[in-house]
């Protein structure tokens, strides 16, 4: 049966509209249905000198399309789109895409989503709480806890709190989060990579992992008991571990997945190493989501210079992801 993803492309005014479309050239193995503007579509393929024909979704119809064919579930946008320019009044839009793709994902219209960069401030200031992708996809299917993991290559790492400032982050790391993050990461890494006993390595919190509480004791007192009581249940953890000295090669040689404390700690690290092809994938949500790793890139927005890489690698992560969930299905 084939596969049928959903793409959004997030801000109209940045690159994500240019990855699909240059993606769109290429042969593929699954049916990509984009849910977008389409006159925005047709505006930028002619733009970028990119040949491609624009054909209104069917659902009936599960054919792969051939290279230079593209699907379009069509959304119009509110305002008029201009290239590298950020517009709030397109914000209930690019919400309303997503909004769109998650429930034809929830209804089985769609086996999984794949999500193009969306520009956070632009939300906030049309009036929009909005703290993440993430954050809205976990509100959107009900789920009560989701996880942000972000992978290149066999570097898989996790991350106990998300977007939020660096200030709030150690009162939210607490033991019942590390532990709770800890079972999300193991039953994902399972669920979606084919791992049935993950060797997860855990950072501390602070510079040398508290230097044994001499540089703050979360450490000892919340992640350190964290990690033992899942010691406890047999799963492979080792931590808290120094985070200058966690992703070495040699520590991590044999590991499946690294659970770092916050974003700017683990994050950094996995883009020096697999920007531009690393994916950004949500553990706990009832669907499949993957995503590409970077921002809108307001500036390079219809100069043909973007790298498609990192929604290419999304594309077949989630085509994988479907693959191993059918497996199991049919077991």
């Amino acid at each position: 049966m084939t596969q049928r993803l959903a793409i959004t492309p997030g801000e109209p005014a940045g690159i994500g509209p240019d990855l699909v479309l240059a993606l769109a050239s290429r042969p593929r193995s699954s049916q990509w249905v984009v849910v977008a503007d389409l006159k925005m579509l047709a505006e930028r393929a002619r733009w970028l000198e990119l040949d491609i024909e624009l054909r209104p979704f069917d659902p009936e119809d599960d054919s792969v399309d051939a290279p230079g064919t593209l699907r379009v579930m069509a959304m119009p946008a509110a305002r008029p789109v201009r290239t590298g320019i950020l517009d709030p009044g397109n914000a209930a839009y690019v919400l309303a895409t997503l909004e769109q793709a998650v429930d034809g994902c929830m209804a089985g219209v769609f086996d999984a989503l794949v999500t193009g960069p969306v520009h956070k401030g632009v939300i906030n200031e049309s009036g929009v709480p909005f703290s993440g992708h993430t954050e809205l996809l976990a509100e959107r299917t009900n789920s009560s806890a989701v996880l942000m993991v972000l992978v290149a290559d066999n570097l898989r790492v996790a991350l106990v709190t998300t977007h939020v400032p660096l200030s709030a982050v150690p009162a939210l790391i607490t033991e019942a989060r590390v532990e709770r993050t800890l079972a999300m990461f193991r039953s994902g890494l399972s669920t979606h990579f084919g791992i049935d006993s993950p060797r997860i390595l855990v950072a501390g919190l602070n510079p040398h992992a508290g230097e044994g509480g001499h540089l703050g004791r979360e450490e000892l007192e919340i992640i350190e008991p964290a990690c033992a009581e899942a010691r406890d249940r047999g799963w492979d953890v080792v931590g808290p571990l120094p985070a200058d000295t966690l992703f070495t090669p040699s520590v991590l040689e044999g590991a499946d997945g690294v659970l770092a404390m916050y974003h700017d700690q683990g994050l950094p690290v996995l883009k020096h190493v697999g920007f531009g092809n690393a994916v950004n994938v949500t553990f706990g949500l009832p669907i499949i989501r993957t995503s590409v790793d970077h921002g809108t890139a307001l500036d390079l927005a219809g100069t043909g210079q973007a790298d498609s890489g990192s929604l290419a690698a999304a594309l077949a992560a989630a085509e994988a992801m479907v693959a191993r969930r059918v497996a199991r299905r049919n077991r």
